[in-house]
């Protein structure tokens, strides 16, 4: 199992984690706030008991003492309560707020609210007749009721947080690996390169006339140049590379000539020719540029097992140049459209699973693009589409 299957299988053994937590915490809050509700009730019914009392008695006139009963009735300080005569008017609301037990219309307004809602009264009995008890849950069961979802955004927030941080973090470290990587590799290669250029310069002096050995130095000099220009690539790594207008077409062109030479006979490239192109500018550095299409063609002919079809095009809008590289290969399956681009992942046997992971910190961080699978199937190829802005500061 590759370290990319292990860190999604993570993430969803952490949601799913995750998500019994916040399962556990609903139900024991749902239980808690359904007792609450329970011993509500049972107050309702107690103060109704007592102002039933309150009431039977005085009309009695008889010599008992309710102090108990109305010092129960003035200890509910939570719960809501509308007290409605049979008419529908509202003779006493308590805890709906200092300003709102008094205001008429709030109370009218609340009365149909809560009759609209359903809500079946509590009917207390009177000498006068019957009057009937509203109320709502207390302030504290409605906010213990929402507490989950609270709870829920809060956990959301730290694990979002927490995310950023890390990645920030994790993408910091992997920029430092890279450009020390990188650099390193550029610095190693100076010293065997100055090393051949002598040694072929020393081969071309010892025997001028022999036209084969001539030829021999010439590829042997071309091949240094090509290990210079990796150098060199590897060297801007971590640095503002400077970027310079070109057409587009041309450096295609390039790319298309160079590797082709190195292709098999069977692949064919379809490229669009220069010279039958309107000329589209783009601020490329053109070393750093040739080597994300490079990849790509290299990458497309693993795929194609020696056969097929390598094709390019352009378009443009004002702002853009689109840039499409397409094959013939086996494809890359919708998964992992995303997961290519990650350090370290590769489909093939041999390689380090460096080269897309480059390409796009070269388009994306150099020069301000974008690389993305535009279409992938397996057995019929894929496309890669390159987006670049058409103006240096944009």
């Amino acid at each position: 199992m590759d370290i990319y299957t292990r860190k999604t299988r993570w993430k969803w053994y952490l949601a799913i984690a995750g998500l019994l937590i916040v399962l556990v915490s609903m139900a024991v809050t749902r239980y808690l706030t359904n007792q609450l509700a329970i011993e509500e009730r049972k107050k309702v019914d107690q103060l109704k008991a007592a102002m039933e009392s309150i009431s039977f008695e005085n009309y009695n006139e008889a010599d008992c003492d309710v102090t108990f009963q109305f010092e129960f009735v003035r200890s509910n300080t939570t719960i809501p309560l509308l007290l409605v005569n049979d008419q529908g008017e509202v003779e006493l609301a308590v805890n709906f707020g200092p300003r709102r037990d008094t205001s008429r219309a709030f109370l009218k307004r609340k009365l149909e609210e809560l009759m609209a809602e359903g809500v079946d009264p509590v009917v207390v009995r009177t000498p006068e007749g019957e009057q009937y008890l509203y109320f709502e849950h207390s302030r504290i069961l409605r906010m213990l009721e929402w507490y989950p979802i609270v709870q829920l955004g809060l956990i959301s927030a730290f694990i979002f947080l927490g995310y950023l941080g890390f990645s920030y973090a994790r993408r910091a470290e992997q920029n430092q690996v890279w450009v020390g990587m990188a650099k390193e590799t550029a610095h190693q290669l100076g010293t065997p390169i100055s090393g051949i250029v002598a040694w072929i310069q020393h081969l071309e002096m010892l025997r001028p006339d022999d036209a084969e050995l001539q030829e021999v130095v010439r590829e042997l000099g071309n091949d240094v140049k090509r290990l210079e220009l990796i150098a060199d690539r590897f060297s801007k790594i971590g640095a503002a590379p400077e970027l310079h207008a070109v057409n587009i077409f041309d450096e295609l062109e390039k790319v298309r000539a160079y590797m082709a030479r190195r292709a098999p006979r069977k692949v064919r490239f379809d490229f669009p020719d220069p010279a039958t192109q309107t000329p589209v500018e783009v601020h490329v550095n053109p070393h750093l540029f040739e080597w994300v299409l490079e990849n790509l063609i290299r990458n497309a002919l693993d795929a194609m097992d020696g056969s097929g079809t390598i094709s390019a095009s352009v378009r443009t809008d004002d702002r853009h140049v689109w840039i499409e590289l397409s094959d013939t290969g086996k494809g890359i399956p919708s998964h992992l459209h995303h997961t290519i681009f990650q350090p370290g992942f590769t489909t093939k046997k041999r390689g380090w699973g460096l080269g897309l992971s480059l390409a796009k910190r070269i388009i994306e961080d150099y020069h301000k693009g974008r690389i993305y699978v535009k279409h992938s199937e397996p057995g019929k190829g894929t496309t890669f589409a390159i987006r670049l802005p058409r103006r240096a500061d944009a």
